[in-house]
């Protein structure tokens, strides 16, 4: 199908369904409270829960990032839209602890396959040309489909029946809708091979994108570590030390982070590459200033407001550090590079995640999220120095 011809269409259906898959990613968010509830689990037991997502999606990239290059777009995808309902059901079938490490590994399977190979069949079904449109249309839907997860699970835990339940069904009703949209889309990798030609991809750093990847991946590391902590214990700092129980509230409120963090990477063509990232580092480091704020004094506005500053300051570096280091690296190493630091965005999902866990119990939420907040103010801080001596190039 001639890529003029078929006009914006297959693009923007491809666009919906990466939305879908990255909505089923952040849907229990405001669930937990609800868990904890029901097993009888602790805040610890909360962030590695969520961490185990970010153990899922680094495995999957470390080993099949550049799989569907290979074999092509569509088997990659509908693998992913596979592992998205098959976290679902663990989450409906969902007896105890084990089901929900089963789903949320599921579900960063989902998110590895996703990553990657959606972005690319964005661009792909793009009518020529259109590329700058393409990429905000990956951007809105990974980033606006992590941010509609906790809105739609918190509007349908609060105002409808079921609340463990239904969220998970209307997604599993989702996920067929976009399989079938697959089936409809056409494959865009000329010539796929069979999947037994696929060898697993590594991290790669060539000396020249150390420079360059060291700031970066230190801004990124700290973005995603906000998101991480933010996303996994934010609905019970505001029903614990602000009285607010209403899942509506606390999913909204996660989703204006990852709204703002969609907001902050399309500014990046208004900012330019070269000052997005220390740039996006300061808004970042204000962002966790609000948060701290919020946590001292127990204000909701001062919770509102680090979700729309900390995330349009994670979506300015991070988009910046991603344009910075494709644009350093060799044509032929780009992927692996980009793998990189994702591999060390996620970890930054994960690791501070679990360590604000373990200081929960002697520290209390709020002395646990003062601690990290510190921790990611000095990574920021030391990101924003070396970047001011040692600017990342415009032309990056």
């Amino acid at each position: 199908m001639d890529g003029n011809r078929r006009g914006w269409g297959p693009c923007l259906l491809s666009g919906a369904v990466f939305a879908v898959c990255m909505a089923g990613t952040t849907l229990p968010t405001p669930l937990y409270p609800l868990y904890q509830e029901k097993f009888g689990f602790s805040e610890l037991t909360v962030t590695v829960v969520y961490a185990v997502y970010a153990f899922g999606v680094i495995g999957v990239l470390l080993l099949t990032g550049n799989v569907s290059d290979t074999v092509g777009r569509r088997p990659v995808l509908l693998a992913g839209l596979g592992c998205a309902a098959a976290s679902a059901v663990c989450f409906l079938l969902a007896g105890g602890l084990g089901a929900l490490y089963a789903g949320r590994l599921l579900s960063g399977f989902s998110a590895g396959l996703f990553t990657g190979a959606a972005t690319a069949y964005v661009m792909d079904l793009a009518p020529r040309g259109g590329s700058s449109r393409a990429t905000f249309v990956a951007t809105a839907a990974n980033m606006g489909g992590l941010g509609c997860g906790p809105l739609l699970a918190g509007v349908l835990a609060e105002y409808a029946s079921w609340p463990l339940y239904l969220p998970f069904a209307v997604h599993l009703v989702l996920v067929a809708a976009s399989a079938v949209a697959l089936m409809w889309l056409p494959e865009t990798v000329r010539e796929p091979r069979p999947p037994r030609t696929v060898r697993p991809q590594r991290p790669g750093l060539p000396r020249r994108v150390r420079p360059v990847f060291v700031p970066a991946a230190i801004a990124s590391f700290a973005g995603f570590a906000l998101f991480g902590v933010f996303t996994s214990v934010s609905p019970a700092f505001l029903a614990e030390s602000l009285d607010v129980h209403d899942h509506a509230v606390s999913g909204a409120v996660v989703a204006l982070a990852f709204f703002a963090s969609t907001a902050g990477q399309l500014a990046v063509g208004r900012v330019g590459v070269g000052r997005s990232l220390p740039f996006g580092c300061a808004v970042l480091f204000a962002g966790l200033a609000l948060l701290a704020g919020a946590l001292r004094w127990d204000l909701l506005a001062l919770v509102v407001l680090s979700a729309v500053v900390g995330g349009f300051g994670q979506g300015l570096a991070f988009r910046g550090a991603l344009s910075a280091v494709a644009g350093a690296s060799p044509a032929e190493q780009r992927a692996a590079v980009i793998s990189t630091l994702f591999v060390v965005a996620y970890a930054g999902i994960s690791v501070p995640v679990i360590g604000v866990g373990l200081l929960t119990v002697p520290l209390g939420l709020e002395g646990a999220g003062l601690v990290f907040i510190a921790c990611m103010a000095v990574l920021v801080t030391v990101a924003a120095g070396y970047l001011l001596r040692r600017p990342v190039p415009a032309r990056a």
